[in-house]
C-alpha cells in the first residue's frame, strides 16, 4: 500500500499534459479532425479526444493558446480546463449539462408542436399538396413557422454544417442540414411555384423538417442525460476527499489545533485525524495508534492498523484511535489526486477498436453524401413520377438516417464507465489499449514471491552441519550477509535475527552473485550463503545434505546454504506463506480460460510444490531475473497474448514485454512504473477482476458498435429505395430521424448497464 501511494504521488510525466474542452462536436467524424488539427502542431506528442465528455487530453510541449487556435481554425471552439480542480469542473460540466438538456428539451417541443399536428393531418389523409391560390397561402404560412423552428429549435445544426464548409469537411451538422433544407427548400418551392411541377409533384414536407429536428434534439438530450452517469467513478473519488484538516498551529505562543481548508495545508503540517474522520492528506503517523479503512483504495473491506511510523492516505477513513501526524504530500501530489488523474487520462484514452471506429467515422459521411447524390440521381432518371419528389425523400432519408453520432459514442461511452468500474475495484488501468488486450490474453505469467505468496518469508528451519556453530552463530553470520540486502529472504533472516537479539556486524569484500546468492568476508574468514549452485561453483562439499535440502524443498520452503571457508555449516529453511486467496484467485482465472503459468528464481522442488498447492500446472523454475522476460518471449513465439504479474525490480522488464503487465501495489515503484494495470490491493483476485472487467467492456464496445451501424447499415438501402420495386414501401424521412435518434439512446443506455457490473460474480 505505501509504495503505491509513493508511485502515484511521485511519478511524473515525461510530457506536460492539456485538457481542453470542446465546444461545437456533433458527431464521430468530429474527432478525427480535431485530432489531426493537434498532431499537426509542432511539439505535440499525442492529441486523445473523448468524443462522449467532449474533451481533448493534449501532451506535449505545445502552449495552449496555440492549440486552441489550432481548434478554432478548423470550426470548434476550445478552452483550457488543466488548472481547474476536478470537483469544480465536474461541478460546471454538470451544470452545462443540465442547461444543455432543458434547452434541447425546449427546441423539441417548439419543433414537434408544429411536425406532430403535420404529421397527424398527414396521416389522417390531409392533402399536403398545392393547387389552389387559398392553399398556397396557408402553406406559405406553415413554410415560414417551419423557418421559424429551423432557426430556434435547429440554429446549432445549420451555423455547424456552414462551419463544416468552410473548413472544407463535413460532419453530423451536414447531414441534419443537408436533409431538412432540402425537404423544406423543395417544399417552399412547390409552394411558390406549384404549377412549374407536376401535380404529384407538389407534395410537401415541412413535417418532415419539423419533426427530424425535434426527434434529433431529443436524442442528444437523451444521449446529454445519459452520459452525465457516466462519470459516476470520477465522482466518487473526488467525493472521497476531505473538505478540511485538523493542523496544529501556534496562536500567541500557545500550540492550538485548527480546521483549515483542505488546500491550505502544506507539507510537513502536523495534524490530527480523529476517530470516523477522513485523513485530509497523504502523510505518516508521528503519535497514537489506530486502524484505517484504505477500501477506497485497494478494495479490501478489513481496516488496516496504524502505528508510529506508518503511512496514511489521503481519502481513507480512520476507524478507532486519535492520531497525529506529519503531512508529506498534498494538493494535488496525494496518492488520491493521482489516481482521480490516472482514471480520468485512462478514460480518455482509446482502445485500438476505438481509433479504428474514428477512422471508419472520418469517411463515413463523405460516403453518405455520395449515396445520397447517387439516390437522387436513380430516382430522377429512372424512378415513377413524380420523379423529383421521390428523390428528394431518398436523398433526404439517406442523410438523416445515415448520421454517426452513435458511432462516436460507442466506444468512449464504454471505456468510460468500465475504468470507473475498475477504479472501484482497486484497479488502476493506464490507458484504452491495455483494457482492450487484457481481454485476450491466454496465458498469465504469475511471479511467485510477493504475487502468489504474502513476499515475507520466515525462517522455519535451521539444520546444523557443523556442530561447532550453534544457531545464534549461524544467524549472526547470515544476517550480517544479507543486512544489506533488499532481497524478501533476506528480510526474513533479518526478522528472525531481530526475534532473537541478535547483533548484526559488519561484512567487507560483499558480493551479490545475481541467481546465487552472497558472498562476503567475516572475521578474517570467507562466507557464502545461498542456493546449491552457488555451493557447486564454490566446490564445497554437500553430501547427504542434499537430501535434506530437497525434504525442505517438497515442503515449500527455500533452503538457502551457508558455507565457511568453502565448507558447509548449515542449511536455513525459509518458508513465505502463501495468500490466503490466492487459491481462489487462479482457479477464477483458468476457469476463465486462461492458462496460468508460475515463474520464480526458486529451486524447482519448491517452486512445484508452491504450484502444487495453488493448482497451477506450468512451471518456470531456477529462472535469473534477466531471463524472466525471455520466458515471456517464449510464450509469445508460441501465439500466446501474455499478461505478466510481478512485484519486484527483477520483475520489470517481464512486465514491459508482456502484452499486458500487472503490478501488485504493494510492489516496488519498478514494477508499477512498468506495467500496464496496477492492482491496488495485493490479491490476485485484483487480476481476476481486472481482466472481468476488460472483457465485459470490449463486450459492451462491440455491443454498441453494432448498436449504432445497424441502423445505418440496415436502413440505407432502405432509405434509397431498395424495396420500392418490390413492396411499394419508402422509408418516410420522419421514420429516419426517428432510428437516429433511438440509436444515440441505444448506445447510451447499453454503456450504462456496466454501472451495474460486479466483477467478483465473474
Amino acid at each position: 500500500m505505501n509504495k503505491v501511494s509513493e508511485h502515484v504521488s511521485t511519478k511524473k510525466n515525461q510530457q506536460n499534459r492539456l485538457e481542453l474542452v470542446i465546444e461545437g462536436a456533433g458527431c464521430a467524424s468530429c474527432v478525427g479532425k480535431i485530432e489531426s488539427a493537434l498532431q499537426a502542431i509542432d511539439g505535440v506528442k499525442s492529441a486523445e479526444m473523448n468524443f462522449a465528455l467532449r474533451t481533448v487530453s493534449v501532451s506535449g510541449d505545445a502552449k495552449s493558446n496555440t492549440l486552441i487556435q489550432a481548434i478554432e481554425a478548423i470550426g470548434y471552439k476550445a478552452k483550457n480546463v488543466d488548472n481547474r480542480s476536478d470537483e469544480d469542473l465536474l461541478d460546471e460540466k454538470d451544470l452545462a449539462d443540465r442547461q444543455y438538456y432543458t434547452s434541447l428539451i425546449k427546441q423539441m417541443w417548439i419543433a414537434l408542436g408544429l411536425g406532430m399536428p403535420l404529421m397527424i393531418y398527414g396521416l389522417s389523409g390531409g392533402p399536403m399538396t398545392v393547387n389552389t391560390i387559398f392553399e398556397q397561402a396557408v402553406w406559405l404560412i406553415v413554410g415560414l413557422m417551419c423557418a421559424g423552428i429551423m432557426y430556434f429549435s435547429g440554429k446549432h445544426f445549420y451555423v455547424g454544417a456552414w462551419k463544416s464548409v468552410l473548413n472544407h469537411t463535413a460532419n453530423m451538422d451536414t447531414l441534419i442540414a443537408l436533409g431538412t433544407g432540402t425537404a423544406w427548400l423543395y417544399s417552399m418551392i412547390v409552394v411558390f411555384f406549384p404549377m412549374a411541377l407536376p401535380e404529384m409533384a407538389r407534395h410537401l414536407y415541412f413535417e418532415a423538417t419539423a419533426m427530424i429536428i425535434g426527434l434529433v434534439n431529443l436524442g442528444l438530450a437523451l444521449e446529454v442525460k445519459a452520459r452525465g452517469r457516466t462519470s459516476t467513478a470520477i465522482k466518487r473519488l473526488i467525493g472521497l476527499q476531505a473538505k478540511t484538516a485538523r493542523v496544529e498551529c501556534n496562536v500567541e505562543g500557545k500550540k492550538q489545533e485548527i480546521d483549515i481548508p483542505i488546500e491550505d495545508v502544506e507539507q510537513d503540517d502536523i495534524a490530527r485525524v480523529r476517530p470516523g474522520e477522513k485523513v485530509p492528506v497523504d502523510g505518516v503517523v508521528i503519535s497514537g495508534k489506530t486502524t484505517v479503512d484504505e477500501s477506497m483504495l485497494t478494495g479490501e473491506p478489513m481496516p488496516v492498523e496504524k502505528v508510529e511510523g506508518d503511512e496514511i492516505v489521503a481519502g481513507t477513513i480512520n476507524k478507532s484511535g486519535s492520531i497525529l501526524f506529519r503531512a508529506t504530500r498534498v494538493g494535488k501530489d496525494t496518492a488520491l489526486a493521482q489516481i482521480i488523474n490516472m482514471v480520468k487520462r485512462a478514460q480518455n484514452s482509446k482502445p485500438p477498436i476505438g481509433r479504428l471506429a474514428d477512422v471508419i467515422a472520418g469517411y463515413f459521411v463523405l460516403t453518405i453524401m455520395i449515396i445520397a447524390i447517387l439516390s437522387a440521381l436513380v430516382w430522377l432518371n429512372f424512378g415513377p413520377e413524380p420523379s423529383l419528389a421521390y428523390a428528394v425523400v431518398s436523398a433526404t432519408t439517406v442523410l438523416i438516417i445515415a448520421c454517426p453520432c452513435a458511432l462516436g459514442l460507442a466506444t468512449p461511452m464504454s471505456v468510460m464507465v468500465g475504468v470507473g468500474k475498475a477504479a472501484e475495484a482497486g484497479v488502476l488501468i493506464r490507458n484504452g489499449e491495455a483494457l482492450q488486450m487484457a481481454s485476450k490474453i491466454t496465458t498469465m505469467v504469475l511471479d511467485k514471491t510477493g504475487t502468489i505468496t504474502e513476499g515475507a518469508p520466515k525462517v522455519t528451519d535451521i539444520i546444523s552441519a557443523d556442530k561447532s556453530y550453534s544457531e545464534a552463530n549461524i544467524l549472526t553470520m547470515a544476517a550480517s550477509l544479507e543486512s544489506g540486502s533488499e532481497h524478501p529472504l533476506a528480510q526474513a533472516i533479518l526478522d528472525s535475527v531481530l526475534a532473537h537479539d541478535i547483533t548484526v556486524e559488519t561484512v567487507d569484500d560483499f558480493n551479490a552473485i545475481t541467481g546465487q546468492g552472497v558472498t562476503a568476508g567475516f572475521n578474517g574468514q570467507k562466507l557464502l550463503f545461498g542456493n546449491q549452485k552457488l555451493m557447486l561453483n564454490n566446490k564445497v562439499e554437500l553430501g547427504s545434505f542434499i537430501e535434506q535440502a530437497e525434504q525442505l524443498a517438497n515442503d515449500a520452503k527455500t533452503p538457502m546454504y551457508l558455507a565457511v571457508d568453502n565448507k558447509l555449516i548449515a542449511i536455513i529453511g525459509v518458508s513465505d506463506p502463501i495468500k490466503t486467496d490466492s487459491v481462489a484467485a487462479i482457479k477464477r482465472l483458468q476457469t476463465s480460460g486462461i492458462r496460468v503459468v508460475m515463474i520464480t528464481g526458486d529451486n524447482k522442488a519448491t517452486a512445484n510444490a508452491v504450484a502444487q498447492q495453488v493448482g497451477i500446472i506450468d512451471v518456470f523454475a531456477d529462472v535469473l531475473p534477466e531471463e524472466k522476460a525471455n520466458k515471456v518471449a517464449q510464450l509469445q513465439a508460441e501465439g500466446e497474448i501474455v499478461g505478466m504479474t510481478g512485484d519486484g525490480i527483477n520483475d520489470a522488464p517481464a512486465l514491459a514485454l508482456a502484452n499486458v503487465g500487472f503490478a501488485i501495489g504493494t510492489g516496488t515503484d519498478v514494477a508499477i512504473e512498468s506495467a500496464d494495470i496496477t492492482l491496488m490491493r495485493g490479491s490476485l483476485h485484483g487480476l481476476a477482476d481486472a481482466i472481468a472487467v476488460s472483457k465485459v467492456t470490449l463486450s459492451n464496445i462491440k455491443q454498441n458498435l453494432f448498436g449504432a451501424f445497424i441502423y445505418n447499415v440496415a436502413g440505407l438501402p432502405i432509405a434509397a429505395g431498395v424495396l420500392f420495386p418490390f413492396f411499394g414501401l419508402m422509408l418516410n424521412p420522419i421514420v429516419a430521424g426517428a432510428a437516429m435518434a433511438f440509436s444515440s439512446l441505444t448506445v447510451v443506455t447499453n454503456a450504462n448497464r456496466l454501472r451495474f457490473f460486479k466483477p467478483q460474480d465473474h
